[in-house]
């Protein structure tokens, strides 16, 4: 036996060899360790496997590895890239580190494995493995991953072939604009202006001014002509950004011109051809708001000739990562601060959050921390108050409540938000099963 073999024996027989595998197991906060006996079912988990691959240790000691990542008998079987589905549903790269035990006769008698997220090495989260180059799909300027925005990128591009009217669709900060923009930019159009405007953004008087122009004199202050967008536009394309906010009046105005091609600046008595594509977008269901009376039905009918919608960024969560990287390198080339790693518990936080303000929200929280941290590892400590805050518990009912399928749909949504998307704290607050939890979130869509 090696001296060092036989150093390191004399120095284990001082403990109890279960408690340093379990204590070695620990240690490995960021990337997940497991343990399989001869019938490659799982006798240790880790910490860091329940948090990479939202599986508690109840629900997996003694059961059967799951193939995916079970330990090959196989000797010689290396180290692996693997694409792994959480319990949550989230995809995660991760890379696979196994090691097959043999008795003293050859007989395969288990193994242990660590599962490493590909963006993590050591103790934090390099951002050169998940760089948009190498990991992403820039569609025009928009990073995308995600299985969900690949039919928003077929709709660009067939909608880019005509001349039809779009409506985007989406929340704040999810990049309506850039989906505006890409679709001006495939089309015929694309040499020709592509102006924007948001509509929530200025009175009602004033947007008229901005979008058809007036001639002086029209009102108090008009010394001289102004060319409205549509003008400045001819040829091009108009992005109209949160639609649902223009006011009746203007909206009949807006008609005239998709329907007929001509408008007529404030003040003028000419009216005026124009050849504008139009892209609307809004965060509002246009149908709730011709319900209650703020949208003309005729418009909507107009600007949603082809619609998309835009998922939110807590939908497609592998996308997250990758804008990360994305805009830390933006901030990289300023020279303020040259960040090259995120913190494990900064990025767990990062990836769990549940990203209200999308994209936007994303750009200003990085913004926040090149500011107010230094050195090269982002850490949690250099994130805003809230990401730091636990959430509320979910308060629970002392009786059983039977809930129509709209407030139990409300209330699985409300719980996954309050749980920051973990499943499994989710279904408890609700006192369901997670295989319930999860047939009534298939059900609902959610």
């Amino acid at each position: 036996m090696k001296h060092s073999e036989t150093l390191l024996k004399n120095w284990l027989q001082g403990f109890e060899s279960q408690a340093v595998i379990q204590q070695m197991a620990e240690l490995c906060d960021a990337s997940a360790m497991f343990i399989v006996d001869k019938e490659h079912k799982i006798i240790l988990w880790s910490e860091g496997a329940e948090k990479l691959l939202d599986l508690k240790k109840a629900e997996v000691l003694g059961k059967r590895c799951p193939q995916e990542y079970d330990i090959s008998e196989n000797p010689e079987k290396q180290q692996q890239d693997l694409e792994l589905k959480r319990a949550d549903g989230q995809i995660i790269a991760v890379k696979q580190y196994p090691q097959a035990l043999f008795n003293s006769q050859g007989a395969f008698a288990g193994g242990l494995c660590l599962l490493q997220p590909r963006s993590v090495q050591s103790s934090a989260f390099l951002l050169t493995d998940s760089s948009p180059q190498n990991l992403s799909q820039n569609f025009q300027g928009i990073l995308s991953r995600s299985p969900q925005m690949q039919p928003v990128f077929q709709i660009i591009q067939s909608a880019a072939k005509t001349e039809a009217t779009v409506l985007v669709r989406g929340e704040s900060g999810t990049g309506k604009e850039l989906v505006a923009r890409a679709i001006h930019d495939l089309s015929s159009r694309s040499k020709q202006p592509f102006l924007a405007i948001n509509c929530a953004a200025l009175s009602s008087n004033l947007l008229e001014s901005e979008l058809f122009g007036h001639v002086r004199g029209a009102f108090s202050g008009a010394i001289k002509d102004h060319a409205g967008l549509f003008s400045q536009a001819d040829g091009g394309t108009l992005f109209l950004d949160e639609v649902a906010e223009l006011p009746l009046e203007l909206q009949a105005k807006l008609l005239r011109v998709i329907q007929e091609r001509v408008y007529t600046p404030v003040g003028d008595t000419r009216s005026y051809s124009v050849n504008v594509r139009i892209v609307a977008a809004t965060h509002r269901a246009l149908r709730e708001e011709v319900k209650a009376g703020r949208f003309r039905e005729d418009l909507m009918y107009r600007l949603r000739v082809v619609p998309i919608f835009i998922p939110p960024l807590r939908e497609r969560r592998e996308d997250i990562n990758l804008l990360l990287a994305h805009f830390i390198e933006q901030h990289n080339q300023k020279g303020l601060r040259q960040i090259e790693k995120i913190d494990p518990q900064a990025m767990r936080v990062l990836l769990d959050y549940q990203w209200k303000g999308n994209i936007r929200e994303l750009q200003n929280v990085l913004e926040y921390a090149f500011v107010v941290g230094r050195g090269s590892v982002l850490r949690l400590s250099e994130l805003p108050p809230e990401f730091r805050e636990s959430p509320e518990p979910i308060k629970e009912s002392t009786e059983p409540v039977v809930l129509s399928a709209t407030a139990e749909k409300q209330a699985i949504e409300q719980a996954l938000i309050q749980c920051n998307g973990k499943v499994t704290h989710a279904a408890k607050s609700l006192d369901m099963s997670r295989a319930t939890f999860w047939r009534k979130r298939k059900t609902y869509g959610i």
